[in-house]
C-alpha cells in the first residue's frame, strides 16, 4: 500500500469508528439541538481554533452565516480570528493566550454557543476562551482528538475524535461540522 492509499484507508477507518460510536452520534444530536435552540432564540454561534482548526472554524461559520445546501436567511455565526487587527493588537498588548477569551468577553452572551476546535485539546488560548464562555453562561462545544485533552473539563459537549493523527482528526472535524450545519439548516429552514 502506498502513502496515498494508506492515508485514504486511515481516513476511512476513522470514519467507520465515528459511525459505530453511538455515544458520539448522540452528542452530535445534542449539539445540533443546542445550536438550533440558540439560533432560533436570536443567539450567536462563535467559533475558535488555531492554524488548521482556525480554517475549520471559519469554514463552518461561513456555512451557517452564508448557506449550506440551499438559499435561506443568514444565521449569526462568526469565527473569532477573522479580525487580524484585533488579533494582533491583543496578542501584542496582552498575550496570544488571551485573544479568544477577550473576544468572547466582548461578544458572548448567555445562551450563545462557543464551538472550540483543537486537535490536541490543550491550546491555552482555546481553554481560556471556554472558561470565559462558562462565566458568561454560554454553551461550550469542543471538537478535539483522543480524550479531549485539557479542554474536556470545559466542554458542555465534547466531540472527541478517536485519533491522535492531526490530519485525520481535522478531516473528521469537517465531517462533524458539516453534519451539524446540515441538521441546523434543515431544522430551522425546512424544505418542502
Amino acid at each position: 500500500m502506498n502513502k496515498i492509499q494508506q492515508a485514504i484507508a486511515e481516513s476511512l477507518e476513522l470514519k467507520k469508528a465515528l459511525l459505530a460510536d453511538e455515544a458520539l452520534i448522540e452528542r452530535m444530536n445534542e449539539v445540533s439541538e443546542s445550536l438550533i435552540t440558540a439560533l432560533r432564540n436570536d443567539r450567536k454561534v462563535l467559533f475558535c481554533g488555531n492554524g488548521g482548526s482556525a480554517a475549520d472554524a471559519q469554514h463552518l461559520a461561513a456555512e451557517l452565516s452564508g448557506r449550506f445546501y440551499y438559499d435561506r436567511p443568514a444565521l449569526f455565526a462568526e469565527a473569532l480570528h477573522v479580525n487580524t487587527s484585533y488579533l494582533t493588537a491583543v496578542a501584542n498588548d496582552y498575550s496570544f493566550n488571551d485573544v479568544y477569551a477577550r473576544s468572547v468577553q466582548s461578544k458572548g452572551r448567555k445562551g450563545d454557543v462557543l464551538v472550540a476546535i483543537s486537535t490536541s485539546g490543550n491550546s491555552e488560548n482555546i481553554i481560556r476562551a471556554m472558561e470565559e464562555a462558562h462565566r458568561r453562561g454560554m454553551i461550550t462545544v469542543g471538537l478535539t482528538g483522543n480524550g479531549g485533552g485539557k479542554m474536556a473539563a470545559y466542554c458542555d459537549y465534547l466531540l472527541n475524535v478517536p485519533s491522535a493523527s492531526t490530519p485525520r482528526i481535522q478531516e473528521a472535524h469537517i465531517l462533524i461540522g458539516h453534519i451539524l450545519c446540515e441538521l441546523v439548516e434543515s431544522s430551522i429552514f425546512p424544505q418542502d
